[in-house]
Formats: C-alpha cells, sequence, structure tokens
C-alpha cells in the first residue's frame, strides 16, 4: 500500500497537471508493450504502434534499449519521468539530459538491485549515452504516441472538466476520493491499494501534482524517491464527452462563430488561453466571449488556485446538443 499524508497546507495545493505528461506517457506506453493486461482497452494502438515501429526501424531500439529501462511489475528510474514532462516532450527531454551524472549512476544502481539490467546501462551517467537515450525516446514517441496526441488530450480535458464540477460542488477532499477504485481518500491520508511496495510519503507542506494517463492502467504509481515533489500518476478509464455539434451551422448562426467555438471548448473543459486557442483568437477576446455566455448562462467558471477552467451549464451542454428543453 502507498499512502500520502497530507498536512493542513497540502488539501490547498493539491494540483491537477493541465497537459499530457509527455515522459510519463512514454514510460506507460512502454508497459502496455510488456503485457496483455488491459490489452483490450488499447487493441488499436497496440496495432497501429507495432506497425509504426516495425516501419521506423525501432523494433530493436525498444527490445534492447527502452524496455529494459521500464520494467513493468518494478522499480525504474525516477529521472526518466521528469516534472518538466508536463511542459511538453522538449522540455522533459531536456530535463532527463541535464540530469546530474550522481543522480543517474544511483538510480541505475537502484535498477540493478531491484530488477536487474543490462551492463550498458551503467553508462548512462555519461551525457553521450544519455543523448543517445534521449534519442530514442523522441523517436518512439514520434512513432507511436505523437499520432495520438490529439484523443490523448480530449481525454485529458474531459478529465479536467469532471474535477472542476467535482471541486465545485465537493472541494478538494471530494475530488480526491473520486479518483479511481484503487485511491481511496481516508482523510488526512491517500490510499493506494493494492501497491506493489508498501511506503508512506509525508507531503509535509509540498502539495502532491495528480497526473491523469491515457496508458496507465489500473495501477497509479508515484515516483520511488520520497523526496522529489510527489506526484501520483493515475488512469483514465471513463470515456471524454462528445458533442454532434461540432461545426453546426445552426449554432454558429445562432452565436457567432468565435462564441459557438468557445462554448464547444466548454464542453471537455478549458482555460480561457485553450478556449483562445480553439477559436483561433486572443486571449482577452476569448474572456471577453466566456464572460458574455457566463452572463447568459451557457457557461460556469470555476477558479482553482491560479486556474481558471471554463465548462458547461447545463442550459449550455442542451443548446450544445441541440436538445429541446422541457417546461414544467
Amino acid at each position: 500500500m502507498l499512502r500520502f499524508h497530507f498536512g493542513p497546507e497540502d488539501l490547498t495545493k493539491v494540483r491537477v497537471a493541465t497537459e499530457p505528461h509527455a515522459l510519463w506517457e512514454i514510460a506507460v506506453s512502454l508497459h502496455r508493450l510488456q503485457t496483455r493486461e488491459g490489452r483490450w482497452a488499447y487493441a488499436s494502438w497496440f496495432r497501429d504502434a507495432r506497425a509504426a515501429l516495425r516501419q521506423a526501424g525501432l523494433d530493436r531500439t525498444v527490445k534492447s534499449f527502452l524496455l529494459p529501462l521500464f520494467p513493468r511489475a518494478g522499480y525504474f528510474p525516477d529521472f526518466l519521468t521528469p516534472p518538466e514532462g508536463t511542459q511538453g516532450l522538449d522540455a522533459g527531454l531536456e530535463a532527463v539530459l541535464a540530469t546530474p551524472d550522481e543522480r543517474v549512476d544511483g538510480e541505475v544502481e537502484l535498477l540493478h538491485r531491484a530488477v536487474g539490467a543490462p551492463a550498458w546501462t551503467r553508462r548512462l551517467g555519461e551525457r553521450g549515452m544519455r543523448q543517445q537515450l534521449v534519442d530514442a525516446l523522441r523517436a518512439y514517441h514520434r512513432a507511436v504516441i505523437a499520432p495520438h496526441e490529439e484523443h490523448i488530450e480530449q481525454r485529458l480535458r474531459a478529465e479536467r472538466a469532471r474535477h472542476t464540477r467535482t471541486l465545485f460542488h465537493a472541494g478538494t477532499e471530494g475530488m480526491l476520493d473520486q479518483l479511481g477504485p484503487t485511491i481511496r481518500w481516508r482523510p488526512p491520508v491517500l490510499e493506494i491499494d493494492p501497491y506493489p511496495d508498501h511506503r508512506d510519503v509525508l507531503l509535509a507542506g509540498r502539495g502532491l501534482l495528480l497526473i491523469p494517463s491515457h496508458f496507465c492502467w489500473h495501477a497509479p504509481i508515484a515516483l520511488a524517491d520520497p523526496g522529489l515533489p510527489p506526484v501520483l500518476l493515475y488512469p483514465l478509464h471513463h470515456q471524454p464527452a462528445t458533442t454532434r455539434s461540432v461545426g453546426s451551422p445552426p449554432l454558429n448562426a445562432l452565436l457567432g462563430t468565435t462564441r459557438a467555438a468557445i462554448l464547444r471548448a466548454g464542453a471537455t473543459g478549458c482555460t480561457t488561453t485553450e478556449a483562445a486557442r480553439r477559436a483561433g483568437v486572443t486571449p482577452t477576446t476569448a474572456s471577453h466571449h466566456t464572460a458574455v455566455l457566463r452572463e447568459a448562462g451557457l457557461m460556469a467558471s470555476h477558479r482553482h488556485a491560479n486556474t481558471v477552467l471554463h465548462t458547461l451549464t447545463p442550459l449550455g451542454a442542451a443548446l450544445l446538443e441541440q436538445k429541446p428543453r422541457q417546461d414544467g
């Protein structure tokens, strides 16, 4: 069992990643290649991934270079999933490359003691070998994850919208209590059971970063070193919200193209910046439109920490789905 012990400050410092963590997704997608567990949920991806790896000539690289570093049923080095991964693939890979040699050597030695590893892994403390690793990770991501990024991001937006609704109605503790079947909130402790080992992590005012993951299956994962910034990777098992009216001319005519696009963005939850990007306008313009939609009762805005998320009200959802309202 893994247990995160919360102090008084930690509940105010719970965050949910706003973007997919590129390095964590690489790690757990490699886990998917090592087992048939949950294969049905990733059947089309698995088929596409196998074909893409063969076409890119990466079969041997994955088998001999990547899989030994990411064993599914045991420890793998924390430096492979740096916090910078939430800022995108490039930032994450730069952090892997910049990891101090001494830390890499220590974590690779833990890998050898925990599950065993090829002798070449002890050279990862050398920057040149780490550059080869970064190149392999980038090529793997380009072949099997990048083609699915839009779907992964859509699922993450849906999850963030779900959290926003829960935060609004039940607060942070309510959100912690609804993360998944293997995660339980027993104040002031967040328990993950089953877990490969028994550990207690004292948050001690550092808070907790929750990272929803597309490729994580069934079992949440945390960093092995309790001294690192605390994170919990947990699986997404629900289906994202969909709408039938994307690109609907009647909705565009009613609200205007920009405002309709922003309303659609709210279907899976969005920040002002995300709404602006999806509508093709500036954040200032998007902020004006979200305010109008909010005043019309079509959108709701919720602030959590330094982030404002916009979601649909029941009226906004009904309009987007083109469902007739029933009076009485």
